[in-house]
């Protein structure tokens, strides 16, 4: 198994620029403010967001987007929401350049965790 690059969260966010700092810190505090008690790690060389030491959702940082991964089953309001942002099956891709919709991000946290309490 290939060894991480980044040690953990924080070396990964602190990577980037400073802009892309905060947005990826928001993002961050977003989906923690669904799951409090989340864990975080590093895996595939990207923040991953765990509960009960298993993968929940992934975030990463781009040059001109930040990504969530993958896509949760949602419902017909959410999917159209983030109809503008997918990017191939399982990707959610947010322009750097534009407004992040931090509360579709949480929505999209609860659909995680909905999907994993089934």
């Amino acid at each position: 198994m290939a060894e991480n690059k980044f040690a953990n969260v924080d070396e990964y966010i602190a990577s980037f620029p400073r802009d892309v700092q905060e947005v990826l810190e928001e993002v961050r505090r977003t989906i923690r403010s669904v799951v409090p008690d989340a864990g975080e790690k590093i895996s595939y060389q990207m923040p991953t967001v765990t509960v009960d030491g298993k993968a929940l959702m992934y975030f990463g940082g781009w040059k001109e987007h930040v990504s969530v991964y993958p896509i949760p089953p949602v419902d017909d309001e959410l999917a159209a929401r983030i109809a503008p942002y997918r990017s191939g099956k399982g990707t959610l891709k947010f322009p750097l350049k534009e407004p992040i919709p931090y509360d579709v991000i949480a929505r999209l946290t609860e659909a995680f965790v909905a999907a994993r309490a089934q």
